[in-house]
């Protein structure tokens, strides 16, 4: 028979890493929803590209974005650091707004952005994507790579599939998002994996930031 092992208390070696890891998860929920609890305005996720420069459009749009949906009576949330999400918390910032950042520890990125206001570190990616999803009332998705897609992703299944309540997801520069979208309505819906009406009743394509503030001013009530 194989040997059955048991662990005993002078057998620590397996509590000190994953079962163990379970408090840490719970560590950064628990400073996360003390922290965003305490946010009193509705909040808007901006999601893009850490690689884009401060004298890209994209940069720029995102920053006149922010300023403009602060002076409409929102808050401002980005992933903290570079890029698109600099963009976003300078707008917010500057405009005298809620700039949350919500920082994730990876080796190959600075520290958060000087923009911020209300920080929250995370080491999990998906802990970090829950308080995404719980404190926002919207999406804006900018040009990104793989990571904006993931965001985007998340959001658009748990809509879908009715694990949150749909809330408006923004996808920004349609000259961008059109061959995913395309690829979407044809590939996708084409062999029956998706259905048309659930990407138009899920998805709104903006070009500039006076469009996004229009559409978010009608749809959500601040």
């Amino acid at each position: 028979m194989p040997e059955v092992r048991h662990n005993s208390i002078d057998d620590l070696s397996s509590l000190t890493t994953e079962s163990w890891r379970t408090f840490r998860i719970m560590a950064e929920m628990v400073e996360g929803f003390d922290t965003l609890n305490k946010l009193e305005v509705c909040c808007v996720s901006i999601f893009g590209s850490a690689r884009v420069m401060p004298d890209n459009q994209s940069y720029r749009d995102a920053e006149k974005m922010a300023g403009d949906l602060v002076r409409a009576g929102f808050g401002i949330i980005s992933g903290g650091g570079p890029g698109i999400m600099e963009a976003a918390n300078k707008g917010a910032h500057e405009a005298g707004g809620v700039s949350v950042g919500l920082h994730i520890h990876l080796p190959h990125e600075q520290g958060c952005n000087q923009y911020v206001t209300t920080q929250c570190d995370f080491k999990y990616f998906f802990v970090r994507k829950l308080m995404f999803v719980k404190y926002a009332m919207a999406y804006v998705v900018m040009p990104g790579g793989m990571g904006t897609i993931d965001e985007l992703s998340e959001a658009f299944v748990l809509a879908q599939t009715g694990r949150i309540r749909p809330f408006p997801i923004i996808l920004y520069d349609s000259g961008y998002w059109d061959g995913l979208l395309k690829w979407m309505r044809t590939s996708m819906t084409g062999d029956g994996f998706i259905r048309k009406e659930e990407i138009d009743r899920l998805i709104t394509v903006c070009d500039t930031p006076e469009d996004v503030v229009s559409h978010l001013s009608r749809v959500i009530v601040v």
